[in-house]
């Protein structure tokens, strides 16, 4: 792949990844076995609170071609079907959801050295229509993320992003919301031998005028286990601990708890993720 800006979904990733990536309250299962022929099936079940749901899919891989197919407990059959590279650069994008008739999409990624582009349409007779793109280079990048319905004539999305990166840390700064919400990020490497790392995110909301500052961090306690924390400014603090414990197979467990509250139950979460 082309080194460059990105995509707009990139910029702030870093900093979403690590506070709220891994996080959760669920119990969630997934075990993914390989058939002779290089198909992968993924079967994974979620447990939110008495409500159980699952999910079963299979991913086959044709040269530049992957084919992905989930079926879940309410019978919906999702396909994906992306062509890495036909052009260098460029990757497409189809998929579609049985029984929905209106969720079929195609999409557009091409990836350069200055600029980093992505477009989808709807395969309906009045379709929303995604754009999103992004220009600069891998220290400043400025981008835009749009999505126009052409039933209604409006926009439906309407956001914009600037981010900076250097070695050890990335900074950034995004409009969203039709310019209702303002968001910024920070992301810092402490010490790349431990995958030390600290993140902040503010959001500012200008029709309501609350602001909600969440801070975090990551550390590697040997090479297999690492643990995070975060807290936000309503008190809410999350701390998890995940463990390799065989290759590509994890543990993790997380927890929540309001410190503004602490007669309520903290939130457990646990997953568990089987690769052979």
């Amino acid at each position: 792949m082309v080194k460059g800006p990105g995509l707009y979904s990139d910029i702030g990733k870093k900093a979403r990844d690590l506070l709220y990536k891994d996080y959760q309250s669920d119990h969630k299962f997934t075990v993914t076995t390989y058939t002779s022929t290089g198909v992968a099936i993924t079967s994974t079940g979620i447990k939110k609170g008495e409500l159980f749901l699952a999910d079963v899919s299979t991913q086959l891989k044709n040269k530049n071609i992957t084919t992905d197919i989930k079926v879940d407990t309410n019978s919906n059959l999702l396909t994906t079907v992306t062509v890495d590279e036909p052009a260098p650069g460029l990757k497409t994008i189809f998929s579609f959801i049985v029984p929905d008739q209106r969720s079929g999409k195609v999409e557009l990624q091409y990836q350069h050295e200055y600029a980093g582009i992505s477009t989808s349409i709807g395969l309906t007779a009045n379709p929303i229509v995604n754009f999103s793109g992004v220009i600069g280079n891998n220290v400043v990048s400025l981008g835009t993320d749009l999505a126009f319905d052409t039933a209604s004539g409006n926009f439906n999305k309407l956001n914009a992003g600037l981010s900076y990166t250097q070695s050890d840390l990335i900074a950034s700064l995004t409009v969203n919301d039709k310019g209702d919400t303002l968001n910024a990020s920070y992301y810092h490497i402490v010490s790349p031998l431990t995958s030390t790392a600290v993140g902040a995110e503010l959001s500012h909301s200008f029709s309501s005028n609350e602001n909600t500052l969440t801070i975090g961090t990551q550390h590697a306690l040997d090479p297999l286990t690492s643990v995070k924390a975060r807290v936000n400014n309503y008190g809410r603090a999350s701390a998890l601990i995940q463990h390799e414990w065989r290759p590509k197979s994890l543990f993790t467990i997380s927890g929540e708890v309001d410190t503004r509250a602490i007669e309520k139950s903290a939130k457990i979460g646990l997953a568990l993720a089987l690769k052979p």
